[in-house]
């Protein structure tokens, strides 16, 4: 589980495909508060992925294809910057909000203007993707943890003040781009809940009242 602050920008050192996965080795810019341990879990641009070796500041990890075709990562090569969290202590902070790092697919920059010191993003998405993004709702653009300002259902906007464009890959990226997205973790369980079919219903007037609500 992540927070959605990015610790720090790395560098992909080198890709080893294997079919249809991929064997990466990460360089990161900064040092960590701490050895990294193996099968500890780091976002790799909103991809939680597993730790399998660790030398310094670098470390090694495995990319099923799962992963790799959900994400931009088919598109990384050596020396592609990438934004890096940590998993999340049970201690720490929770600064941005719930993000698992398990992506739900891409969506691509449509715009980006500058209003006053921040930069204003539009995005494009997939019906299937809008429906879990909502205004002043959270969600996770390669990793960095966003505000929702406008949605809709083909895409949404957001605005990146000075301090994150710097401090992560937002700051370079420009229309065309694609970036990974995970939309909020608790909205999607609720629409699966309320959405039930098969085996139960979903929850209506008839519901509420069978189980006391009414």
């Amino acid at each position: 589980m992540f927070t959605g602050i990015i610790q720090g920008l790395g560098k992909i050192k080198d890709i080893t495909p294997r079919g249809g996965e991929y064997q990466l080795t990460v360089e990161p810019d900064f040092d960590w508060d701490g050895p990294l341990v193996i099968g500890e879990s780091i976002a790799v641009s909103g991809a939680c992925l597993t730790v399998t070796s660790a030398q310094g500041r670098a470390f090694r990890v495995d990319a099923s294809a799962e992963t790799v075709g959900r994400t931009t990562m088919r598109q990384w090569r050596p020396g592609t910057v990438v934004n890096l969290e940590r998993a999340l202590k049970l201690s720490d902070r929770l600064g941005g909000h719930l993000v698992t790092g398990h992506v739900d697919g891409l969506a691509q920059i449509t715009n980006v203007t500058r209003k006053d010191q921040s930069l204003v993003f539009q995005f494009g998405i997939e019906p299937d993707q809008a429906k879990f993004v909502i205004e002043k709702g959270s969600v996770a653009v390669d990793g960095i943890s966003l505000t929702v300002n406008q949605a809709s259902e083909r895409g949404f906007g957001i605005n990146v003040i000075p301090h994150t464009a710097d401090v992560t890959t937002l700051g370079f990226k420009k229309q065309g781009d694609y970036v990974n997205l995970e939309t909020d973790l608790i909205g999607k369980y609720v629409a699966r809940f309320l959405g039930r079919t098969g085996h139960g219903q979903g929850i209506d007037e008839k519901f509420l009242a069978e189980h006391g609500f009414l």
